[in-house]
């Protein structure tokens, strides 16, 4: 390909390596472009990339005809600049949550429609060996008839996580706590490998240890799947005294999908098994960065582009990822509304 991909990023946090890096690996991209509110670190992330920094989205979108806009904002900066983008002829991945409200996330999809530009959104986890054994075997319809499903997320985010942060911990910037940031990949995993909506939720969410958040540190209850009918529980805190791997099981007819962390185990009832987990010597520099958020961003980041050359659609495009983003608004409505809420 001669042609290189001009791609700015917008955001220069936490998250901001996990885009920036797979980006510079690329042979059909060039990170021409990062943009930060906060001055140092757009700055610093420019020298680090050999790229030009702004201040303002606005200013990137106009003067570097970009092909792509990677959004690494707070969560409820993600469907304005989203639109911004879309609407002046740039395509977008964003990062999760695609928003904080369902009707913003609908909003983003029927724009990426209208205008015919590609809108694509992170879950990377799907992306995990482990994931996609489960995704493969479910489908096959080995398993039989889904009978149930539990999930697990007990992470840790102390008090001191959230007072470094201007944006996180409050319900009108990130949109929520536990469930939309850290246990929303688990929820979609299992809403994906289940391939159904919800008929009804039903959720208990609290702030029950941090004394300087808004939004809530745990939150338990259970999904009523409509197609498949299962019963799908839930327990999910940021105050655990470190980060366990996350669970999710799958209960079938004729086996169980156990997923721990990037491992799945899918044992049959006639004895036979199936295993997936992390390629042994599989590995990608991100820079200094988290390690429970595994390799997958690249193998995420690296798809999308290779669909956006071919002029398709990404695996996981805007409409694909509004499915989860409808069941997490529909899990806070329960848990704030203290009362089951149908779809």
């Amino acid at each position: 390909m001669s042609k290189k991909f001009r791609v700015g990023i917008v955001g220069c946090g936490n998250i901001f390596p996990m885009h920036a890096y797979p980006v510079n690996e690329l042979e059909c991209c060039e990170l021409v472009a990062v943009c930060d509110i906060k001055e140092d670190r757009a700055k610093a992330k420019a020298e680090e990339f050999g790229c030009k920094y702004y201040l303002d989205y606005k200013e990137m979108i106009e003067k570097e005809n970009l092909d792509v806009l990677h959004c690494c904002t707070p969560h409820y900066m993600h469907p304005i600049i989203t639109i911004y983008a879309l609407e002046h002829g740039v395509n977008v991945m964003t990062e999760k949550p695609m928003s904080i409200k369902y009707e913003d996330t609908v909003a983003m999809v029927e724009t990426a429609d209208r205008v015919g530009k590609t809108l694509g959104v992170i879950f990377q986890n799907r992306y995990n060996p482990g994931s996609i054994l489960a995704k493969k075997v479910y489908d096959s319809g080995e398993l039989g008839k889904p009978l149930g499903a539990k999930m697990n997320v007990t992470w840790m985010r102390t008090d001191e996580y959230y007072s470094k942060s201007d944006w996180k911990g409050t319900w009108d910037k990130e949109g929520g706590g536990v469930i939309i940031d850290q246990a929303i990949h688990t929820f979609d995993l299992m809403r994906w490998i289940l391939d159904d909506e919800p008929e009804w939720v039903d959720v208990n969410i609290a702030n029950r240890t941090h004394e300087i958040i808004q939004v809530e540190d745990s939150a338990e209850g259970v999904i009523k799947f409509k197609k498949t009918g299962v019963l799908a529980s839930f327990y999910t805190i940021n105050y655990y005294c470190t980060d366990s791997d996350v669970e999710v099981e799958i209960y079938c007819e004729n086996g169980v999908i156990n997923i721990k962390a990037d491992r799945c185990e899918i044992t049959m009832k006639d004895g036979r098994k199936y295993v997936a987990d992390k390629v042994p010597g599989e590995g990608f520099n991100y820079g200094n960065v988290k390690g429970y958020w595994g390799i997958s961003h690249v193998k995420q980041i690296r798809a999308f582009y290779e669909s956006f050359a071919k002029g398709e659609q990404p695996f996981i495009n805007g409409r694909e990822a509004m499915k989860t983003m409808k069941m997490i608004c529909t899990i806070y409505d329960s848990g704030k509304e203290k009362m089951r809420k149908y779809y």
